[in-house]
């Protein structure tokens, strides 16, 4: 199981004990789905909801789509396609596609972004590769996504007929309406469905997430399987006493009312990096509004340290960190001996480089508490599925618990829809 600890808040012992009914509160509201928002918690109950039938349901288009394709692309925009993407850059080696060897789809991106550079280099690269589509969208009709499937459902077809091309799409959708669902009807496209009652940065754990994530080969069982055992701990203990995410929500939240405004979520693991910004979105739509929230960002440690390390150490304290360390590495990586020991490492010979970045990281934590920045910890044992579920699942209780503490709503998000609309007006959108 995940753990959670406190190493240092600058908060005052009755500041945390004075929070405790409210975090109670807030708690009872979620479970008993009185707060705001309330219509959309279909997230909370998705570990156990989800049959063996359904996972293998996925599973099975997963290994269509992998036995026909060298690249599979996932056309979506923030929650269609960050939360899977999360997972898979978490897991998957780094240099899976320059291995010859590599008998899994390369999974790229397309529609998150509006750059002609990268959906025309994608192209190029789709001209030479055999591959699949998998597009995301409730409504159809988001620029992003929508743009890129217009290009590459031409493109599929083109190459491989309007036949095959239908055994190549898959669509995730709303159930019954949007031009998504509108298309994929027409087209008789193999679909799956976004509940109505989720919104898209909880959707991890839909075949928004589940689907791309089998694509690449990794176990959805097992990371349901961690969302249900989280799940169940942070249900059944009301008080912060036993609940993590009550006490990461509450110290958040006194942490934001004494003027600590910015949460930088850290790793030390590279492959973390989209865990991150998956974070990002989760907390950044959920509490920015109201002219409440605090912002959430990131950094990949040891690597930031050398950019940002100087503003954490000694910069304006408005911030907080909250670490998420891996306690085992699944590969070990020793320092050799060297002879002439002209760089003086040998004192590090025989040490594994992932005990190293453990005492990179302790070493940085001491540093930054000295510093005056408050420092939260959430330990996972090493980065499998089963983990990476609970973690998603965490963040998510987690969130939820902080939105109330705030009085707002923590799932709609109103103020995406400002740019759209200067954006359509611009192009002058009929």
């Amino acid at each position: 199981m995940i753990q959670f600890s406190v190493e240092e808040t600058f908060l005052k012992t009755d500041e945390i004990t004075n929070l405790s009914l409210a975090l109670t509160q807030a708690h009872q509201q979620l479970v008993n789905r009185n707060g705001k928002g309330n219509d959309f918690l279909g997230w909370l109950d998705l570990p156990i909801e989800l049959s063996h039938t359904q996972l293998t349901l996925i599973q099975q288009c997963a290994e269509k789509l992998r036995a026909q394709s060298e690249v599979i692309v996932v056309i979506g925009i923030g929650g269609s396609y960050l939360g899977a993407r999360a997972v898979i850059d978490a897991l998957q080696n780094p240099f899976a596609a320059l291995d010859s060897t590599q008998k899994s789809p390369t999974i790229v991106y397309a529609g998150n972004s509006l750059s002609e550079n990268y959906h025309a280099q994608l192209i190029a690269l789709l001209n030479k590769k055999e591959y699949s589509l998998i597009v995301i969208s409730k409504s159809g009709t988001t620029t992003e996504p929508a743009i890129a499937f217009r290009i590459l459902k031409q493109h599929c077809e083109k190459k491989y007929g309007k036949e095959q091309a239908r055994e190549r799409i898959v669509a995730i959708t709303d159930a019954a309406k949007g031009a998504l669902k509108q298309l994929a009807d027409n087209e008789k496209y193999t679909q799956f469905i976004i509940p109505d009652d989720i919104g898209g940065r909880y959707s991890v754990l839909t075949p928004v997430g589940l689907l791309p994530i089998a694509a690449a080969g990794f176990d959805i069982f097992q990371l349901v399987d961690g969302a249900k055992k989280i799940r169940k701990t942070l249900f059944s203990n009301i008080t912060p006493d036993n609940n993590i995410a009550l006490q990461y929500a509450g110290i958040r939240y006194l942490l934001y009312k004494n003027g600590r405004k910015n949460e930088i979520l850290v790793a030390y693991e590279p492959t973390l990096q989209y865990f991150i910004e998956w974070f990002k979105q989760l907390f950044g739509e959920s509490e920015g509004k109201e002219g409440k929230g605090i912002f959430p960002t990131g950094a990949i440690f040891s690597t930031d340290l050398h950019s940002l390390g100087q503003y954490i150490q000694e910069g304006e304290r408005h911030i907080f960190e909250t670490v998420i360390s891996v306690k085992h590495a699944s590969l070990t990586t020793p320092i050799p001996h060297s002879k002439d020991n002209i760089d003086n490492l040998n004192y590090l010979q025989d040490k594994s480089l992932h005990e190293i970045n453990q005492t990179a990281e302790l070493g940085t934590r001491m540093a930054h508490i000295a510093g005056g920045v408050p420092n939260m910890t959430i330990s996972i044992p090493e980065i499998k599925e089963n983990y990476l579920g609970q973690l998603i699942f965490f963040f998510e209780f987690s969130c939820a618990i902080g939105g109330y503490l705030l009085q707002i709503n923590p799932f709609d998000q109103p103020g995406v829809e400002a740019y759209k609309k200067n954006m359509f007006k611009l192009l002058k959108k009929p």
